[in-house]
């Protein structure tokens, strides 16, 4: 019996350690995503419920640093830098930290992020903009905390949070005409060296038209400053397959100078094989 016992263990053991009991979060956690005009805004926060508790001035104190939300930060990553208060925020991720007061919210964007509730030491260095927004009573209690990005405009929108009766709205502007000007003078413009160097060498690969994809690797090392050795590796790889090997030895020795100076052992190697096997 006591065998069988031990071998029933066994056996199920790694049914056990695989189980994983599930049950819902107290605080789910949300995860949002809006483009304001041509910049991407995201935010992860866990959503706390009233649940028949009075919150402001209870459960969050007034007057005290609160984790705006629970459990883990949260967090807003911008694709780009924003403006605040006629400051400018730069484009990356930071903690959201909150004062919330009878009339005003404080809104701090915190550097660090992998933070569990408040940061155990509070470092004021990390704190890159500060701001204060106007608190508007609702009508209507919001049992759930709930953040939004509303009021769009192609210039700016509205990072709002509301529990309770308290709602806030903190405007932030986007760069979106300046990043319009920069994509239509780029487009005009016309293709760079990387974008013919990327279309050569796609055609190169899935065996496309050869002449063609030669005609796109000279326009990439004709408008290319430093001639990059992968791209004379590729344009030394197009004429050998079109039967041209003088041709392609030449290249690949300036490919080969390139490498050597940029010391790329990998690309030196391929080189000296490829005008090894050429010059035969």
């Amino acid at each position: 019996m006591k065998k069988i016992l031990i071998a029933l263990a066994i056996i199920l053991a790694p049914f056990a350690a695989e189980a994983q009991v599930r049950t819902p979060q107290a605080s789910p956690k949300a995860y949002i995503k809006q483009t304001v005009g041509l910049t991407d805004v995201e935010v992860t926060y866990s959503r706390p419920g009233a649940r028949g508790r009075a919150v402001f001035g209870n459960l969050v104190p007034f007057g005290k640093l609160w984790r705006t939300g629970a459990n883990e930060n949260t967090v807003i990553n911008f694709s780009d830098d924003v403006v605040i208060d006629g400051k400018t925020l730069k484009k990356g991720k930071y903690a959201i930290y909150t004062i919330p007061k009878i009339e005003s919210w404080e809104v701090i964007f915190y550097l660090s992020t992998d933070n569990w509730g408040l940061p155990e030491n509070w470092n004021e260095s990390y704190v890159v903009l500060k701001t204060t927004v106007k608190e508007n009573a609702l009508p209507t209690p919001v049992e759930t905390f709930t953040i939004g990005i509303n009021g769009l405009d192609q210039n700016f929108a509205y990072l709002e949070m509301a529990w309770e009766n308290s709602h806030v709205a903190l405007k932030f502007e986007v760069p979106t005409a300046k990043n319009a000007i920069a994509s239509i003078e780029k487009t005009l413009a016309g293709p760079t060296w990387n974008d013919y160097y990327a279309a050569s060498q796609y055609l190169f690969s899935s065996n496309g038209n050869l002449d063609t994809a030669k005609i796109y690797v000279d326009k990439a090392l004709d408008m290319s400053t430093d001639k990059p050795y992968y791209v004379s590796r590729l344009k030394s790889l197009i004429q050998a397959k079109q039967g041209d090997k003088k041709g392609a030895v030449e290249t690949a020795k300036l490919s080969l100078a390139a490498a050597e100076a940029a010391n790329n052992q990998d690309y030196v190697k391929m080189n000296k094989d490829s005008i090894a096997e050429w010059s035969r």
